[in-house]
């Protein structure tokens, strides 16, 4: 048997990634392959159903996998994650030179986003805001809806219009903030964060209970295993962000949970219940 593996194919590193990992567990002794998708939404479905035992999840695709898989009386699990998938922050960002400089003078004023479908950009950060009281109208930059942000062209766009004034604020993870200045998307000092999120986890290799266990167990054992130091898997690393594979949590999940109950994103069970989203 061969413990096939799904991933949304968000930016063309997906291939060599994949492929290089590929290689790299086949001459480990595991037998493995990955499907590529166009959206979180078919992956999760497919997950569920037992149509590929592992899947590479945004941390909004866990949420539907764990609901979806409840629903169907089965059940899901994160075996690794990325050292730097944990602890994540999102900011609220003005500009420098706003008069902007407590949530009550949003009031009135437009925030910027990323896609409908983006934790990190759009979900966490308008229930962060929403929940403290602010008030303030919404624009979304819809861009690679159904990658659930890992396309940030939205979250670009959005600090872009902040820059040009068409907003008043954007929102984005606290590490893009410092890319976009870095890449001149924002001029360095011409923003500041009005505030943040708590901490968060992102992304996740779910794996589903039908998979084949001991397959399951060899590849949590070898993605750990990779070491930043072997020049072979280093470069892999690097394209996929990570320095190291470390256990898969599930308590950095909470706030998205209660962001997409307040916002109807999905039901309980996992439906897609938000307005307008057509991945």
């Amino acid at each position: 048997m061969t413990l096939l593996m799904g991933a949304v194919a968000y930016d063309a590193k997906v291939v060599p990634i994949w492929t290089g990992f590929r290689s790299w567990l086949l001459r480990n002794g595991l037998p493995f392959d990955f499907v590529l998708y166009s959206t979180y939404e078919r992956q999760v479905e497919d997950l569920v159903a037992g149509r590929v035992h592992a899947a590479w999840n945004s941390p909004l695709a866990w949420v539907r996998a764990r609901r979806l898989a409840a629903a169907a009386g089965r059940s899901v699990r994160p075996l690794v994650m990325r050292d730097t998938d944990r602890d994540l922050r999102s900011v609220v960002v003005v500009r420098a030179d706003s008069g902007i400089a407590a949530l009550d003078d949003l009031k009135g004023q437009v925030v910027g986003t990323g896609a409908v479908d983006s934790p990190q950009a759009t979900l966490l950060p308008l229930h962060h805001l929403r929940v403290a009281g602010a008030t303030f109208e919404v624009r979304r930059f819809e861009v690679g809806v159904g990658l659930h942000g890992d396309h940030i062209g939205g979250e670009r766009d959005a600090a872009r219009a902040l820059l040009a004034g068409e907003v008043a604020a954007a929102c984005m993870v606290d590490a893009n903030h410092l890319l976009f200045s870095r890449e001149g998307t924002l001029s360095p000092g011409a923003t500041r964060i009005l505030t943040g999120t708590a901490a968060y986890d992102h992304c996740n290799m779910t794996v589903v209970d039908s998979a084949p266990e001991e397959l399951v167990r060899l590849f949590g054992e070898l993605l750990t295993g990779m070491s930043y130091a072997d020049p072979e898997v280093r470069p892999l690393l690097d394209l996929e962000g990570l320095t190291a594979w470390v256990e898969g949590r599930t308590s950095g999940y909470g706030e998205l949970e209660a962001a997409v109950d307040a916002g109807g994103f999905y039901d309980r069970d996992g439906r897609i219940t938000a307005d307008g989203y057509r991945p």
